[in-house]
């Protein structure tokens, strides 16, 4: 059985998020996981200033030589993109894996709680959705989801038809598997993981009560573990909500004793 598992995702200076965070959870969960950095940088963008390095053409010069090595890769996780000419790359890269057999997971980094990231702009969006068209499973959070399809973002919940509205118009850029994390139904007191599962062409809603606090990296842990997950064979609701639990309850275990970041090397022994 291939177990092995590439994550296109930026590498920080300073931050444990993206590959620093991955890397050792997917590691934990027995794959063997190779690791093409998109770009990097500094620190995390919400310090308002940084610095980015794009690694493009490295990307492209790595991936020849890891053709001609006979790697082949069970999935390919895809994160955060430094320009218009590395999406074009990573899209054109992310086909041939599917061609290939590779499962594509999509984790779009464009912003939260309503705004876009520091130094995102349209232009990021628009090469967000160039990577939907070639994804399997595409996991934006409810801000992200909402930049993407075109729907204005609501902090007090989204109704019934904004949602289905949501999942009909990423259904339409090209993504089968939709998870939209963060999410708020109007009129709902906690919060719910969204989304659509192709396999049985429905949709789903995994709630939880929500732990207030910031954490830079949530998200890339959720989507490491839900990437393992559905990797092992777990039906895609399945995966959500054992995912859902794990992360509710490494934050819970340790919002009392951390830092700006989740220790995720810490966290391991919670992740099974």
């Amino acid at each position: 059985m291939n177990k092995n598992l590439l994550l296109l995702h930026d590498f920080t200076g300073y931050g444990k998020v993206a590959l620093s965070a991955m890397i050792p959870i997917l590691s934990h969960m027995h794959y063997e996981v190779f690791n093409l950095p998109t770009a990097i940088v500094s620190n995390t963008l919400d310090y308002g200033r940084f610095e980015i390095l794009d690694t493009t053409q490295y990307m492209q010069q790595a991936v020849e030589i890891w053709d001609r090595l006979g790697f082949r890769f069970a999935a390919v996780s895809i994160g955060f993109l430094a320009s218009n000419k590395q999406a074009e790359f990573v899209a054109g890269f992310a086909k041939e894996q599917s061609g290939k057999g590779a499962v594509i997971f999509t984790d779009p980094i464009l912003g939260d709680s309503g705004r876009l990231y520091n130094g995102m702009t349209e232009k990021n969006i628009a090469m967000a959705r160039t990577l939907l068209s070639v994804s399997d499973y595409c996991v934006p959070n409810a801000t992200e989801a909402a930049y993407l399809a075109d729907i204005p973002y609501k902090a007090d919940g989204f109704t019934e038809e904004e949602i289905r509205r949501m999942l009909r118009r990423l259904r339409a850029l090209g993504a089968k598997n939709i998870i939209i994390t963060s999410a708020k139904r109007e009129g709902a007191a906690g919060r719910c993981v969204i989304g659509f599962d192709d396999a049985r062409g429905e949709p789903f809603q995994v709630d939880y009560q929500e732990i207030p606090a910031q954490l830079p990296g949530t998200g890339d842990i959720f989507s490491a573990i839900l990437t393992g997950k559905v990797m092992a064979g777990l039906s895609l609701c399945d995966a959500v909500s054992e995912t859902v639990t794990t992360v509710g309850g490494i934050i819970a275990d340790h919002i009392g004793s951390m830092g700006k970041y989740l220790p995720v090397e810490d966290c391991l022994k919670e992740i099974r």
